[in-house]
């Protein structure tokens, strides 16, 4: 089978795309082209797969992204049995085409989210958000559809196929140790960048240090700067899936201290899948999803939303009682790997793929 996929707003080293989706198939022995802003993100195609570099589409500047992938496509995807599509801008991109093979994974709920993009007005998110649920109906027509979530599933007419974004599991990790807080992801105001910075200050007269592994947008950027000179946290930038999670085990415990946002509320953090995975007990605002995995695989400690004391009270208390930290993580990784495992989910997204190729 081969492979067409395309994405030119995230970053080409996004978990689900590179390390979970296009790993997948690679084991499968699959051929993969991807077509991404490679040379935006200072980022290089994974080992075995073919790159088309993209323009970047962010913010208002989207236009010349948009002509560009209309154009590769164009010119790629007769050449491939899937063409999996990773955003709206791929699938407006590919509007009018007549290629069996189509696939719009839908990973986000866009329309939600609208309200948390600082470039776009507010008197327009409302109609871009109508835009895109329009979008969303019309595609169902007329391509393949793929889930990341079950609560996806009450935006489309008909049933479509979840994969969820879960982890891989690995068969030995470190063991939970004392003295470091982890995040791990994006950093934005919405995702609790303001608390990450106020609950490092706290824990670092306390021994703990806060790590942050992941971008910061620019409305966070410079106090996490500030931060990190001061020794607050250790902001390590942007690294890829594997190379981030390798470097959280043995880590006390992981945060995620996401805002009661539309777009949240229906969406697993996977981020907690994946500090599960590592042996790392977590550390949540109470985020339906999130309250739920806390309470299935006994891994997690729920606090309020914006309060940044409460979060350094649930490190500390991890940070001093061994026994609980161990048996959480343990329970935790558990979970995971019954439960919420690439490894069982994988070969399933392939096989998905390959019936459609073959129709």
């Amino acid at each position: 089978m081969r492979v067409l996929v395309v994405c030119p707003v995230h970053d080409p080293r996004d978990a689900r795309i590179a390390a979970r989706e296009i790993g997948a198939l690679l084991e499968a022995g699959h051929s993969v082209t991807q077509a991404g802003p490679f040379t935006a993100c200072g980022a290089r195609p994974r080992e075995g797969v073919r790159a088309l570099d993209l323009p970047r589409s962010q913010g208002r500047h989207r236009a010349s992204a948009l002509r560009e992938t209309r154009r590769m496509l164009a010119h790629e995807a007769p050449e491939h049995d899937i063409v999996l599509l990773h955003s709206p801008d791929a699938v407006l991109a590919a509007g009018g085409m007549k290629h069996p093979g189509l696939v719009w994974d839908v990973h986000e709920d866009t329309a939600a989210a609208l309200v948390m993009r600082p470039w776009l007005p507010r008197a327009l998110v409302s109609p871009v958000g109508a835009a895109v649920r329009w979008l969303e109906r019309r595609t169902e027509g007329t391509r393949r559809i793929l889930l990341a979530e079950d609560a996806y599933a009450s935006r489309f007419r008909d049933p479509h196929p979840v994969v969820p974004n879960t982890p891989r599991v690995p068969d030995r990790v470190l063991p939970s140790a004392r003295g470091r807080a982890v995040y791990l992801g994006r950093v934005t105001r919405a995702r609790g960048g303001v608390e990450l910075i106020g609950l490092g200050r706290e824990l670092s007269q306390h021994g703990v240090t806060l790590e942050i592994i992941g971008n910061a947008d620019s409305e966070v950027s410079a106090r996490i700067d500030a931060a990190d000179a001061q020794a607050w946290v250790r902001w390590r930038g942007f690294m890829a899936n594997a190379e981030a999670l390798d470097a959280i085990e043995g880590a006390t415990v992981g945060l995620s201290l996401l805002h009661d946002e539309a777009n949240y509320r229906h969406s697993m953090p996977t981020k907690l899948l994946e500090y599960l995975a590592r042996g790392l007990p977590f550390v949540s605002t109470p985020l339906p999803l999130a309250v739920d995995l806390a309470e299935r695989s006994g891994g997690g400690i729920i606090v309020p939303f914006g309060d940044t004391r409460a979060a350094r009270d649930a490190v500390l208390g991890l940070q001093e009682d061994d026994d609980r930290r161990h048996s959480m993580a343990s329970a935790g990784r558990a979970w995971v790997k019954s439960e919420a495992n690439w490894a069982l989910e994988g070969p399933r997204f392939v096989g998905i793929l390959s019936d459609w190729a073959g129709e």
